[in-house]
């Protein structure tokens, strides 16, 4: 089967760039598109295809925002959305659903320099600053105390619990507590997708007839989101209820015979969705991880020169995906060519 072009307005050399979206020309296009290349709407697809993107956002991917994915290239994110936007295009046929995701934050939220204090008043700072059981036991950082007036959580109450939060972390096998650069900001240039993402997501909603499935995750202020499926901790020290899973997105996910994933960044919010996805596989059928494709060449580790490098565990983690079921693929394989998943749609 035969790749589809891609449509002249694509330009890569703008894929780094902010700029506005002409969706009324784009939508003139795509259904002369559709129809230049008899393309059929979602709806006719035998084989249900779902592109799930992971936090595609301006905040990640493009070099002069706040958490910029550089991954070991120094451009990783720049380069992993032309490949993926190229992808879209050349796929648009047979690819039914595409969900990205969204990170979306508020400033006083757990991993943002606002939440914490010194003794002297000063915020963490952030990017290179872990917080750790011992780091709240011994006073290093304590909670603002005008957050918890803004969370209406009594300060004291909104201390214990921090310090459960960074030993569950801990216990769970999750990263610590990371203090983060203020981004994904709600409202702001860093939540919105990549211009370019968006194009090719519009292009695709118009031409097939299929609305994008846009997922939000990570406005609750007291714990972190990597994952689309899972906040990191959901209860409090007393056992009560402060987050959810996302059940109902991961049932949606699972009633395609195919799903294919990208996005950023690999080591962090990628790898967490993907372990989460795995955890709900492994309970229902094992087998249902054959349907699931990773795309290895769209999506890159965070990489920070001469402070971290989370490459080892980004590919530890996919090599265990990939002794679990899954497929590692890249944007340039054939879609068609790829093993055919060996039992229905659930």
């Amino acid at each position: 089967m035969n790749q589809l072009p891609i449509p002249s307005f694509f330009a890569p050399q703008n894929v780094h760039k902010v700029w506005r979206v002409p969706y009324q020309q784009r939508a003139i296009e795509a259904k002369q598109w559709a129809k230049h290349h008899n393309i059929k709407p979602s709806a006719e697809d035998k084989t249900k295809i779902i592109l799930l993107i992971i936090d595609a956002q301006n905040t990640f991917c493009l070099p002069d925002f706040e958490l910029f994915v550089a991954g070991k290239s120094g451009n990783g994110a720049v380069e992993d959305n032309i490949r993926l936007c190229e992808f879209i295009y050349h796929n648009l046929d047979i690819i039914t659903t595409i969900a990205p995701t969204m990170d979306t934050h508020t400033a006083m939220q757990i991993f943002h320099p606002i939440f914490w204090v010194n003794d002297a008043g000063e915020n963490p700072q952030p990017a290179v600053t872990m917080i750790h059981l011992e780091d709240i036991k011994q006073g290093i950082w304590k909670v603002n105390q005008k957050i918890a007036n803004n969370l209406n959580i009594k300060y004291e109450n909104l201390q214990k619990y921090t310090q459960f939060y960074v030993k569950k972390l801990t216990d769970d096998g999750k990263f610590p507590l990371t203090i983060w650069p203020y981004h994904s900001m709600l409202g702001g240039i860093g939540h919105a997708l990549v211009s370019s993402v968006e194009e090719a997501l519009f292009f695709h909603n118009i031409a097939r007839h299929s609305q994008t499935h846009f997922e939000l995750k990570g406005s609750n202020p007291l714990t972190e989101n990597y994952s689309v499926l899972s906040p990191e901790v959901l209860t409090n020290e007393q056992g009560q209820t402060i987050a959810q899973k996302n059940t109902q997105f991961l049932q949606k996910l699972l009633t395609f015979d195919r799903i294919i994933i990208a996005g950023q960044a690999k080591s962090h919010c990628v790898a967490w969705t993907i372990d989460d996805l795995l955890k709900e596989i492994q309970i229902k059928d094992p087998k249902l991880a054959q349907k699931v494709y990773l795309l290895e060449d769209c999506t890159s580790p965070v990489v920070v020169p001469n402070i971290v490098d989370f490459t080892p565990q980004a590919e530890a983690a996919f090599q265990r995906f990939a002794e679990a079921g899954m497929h590692l693929v890249t944007s340039t394989d054939l879609i068609e060519t790829w093993k055919d998943t060996e039992f229905q749609s659930f």
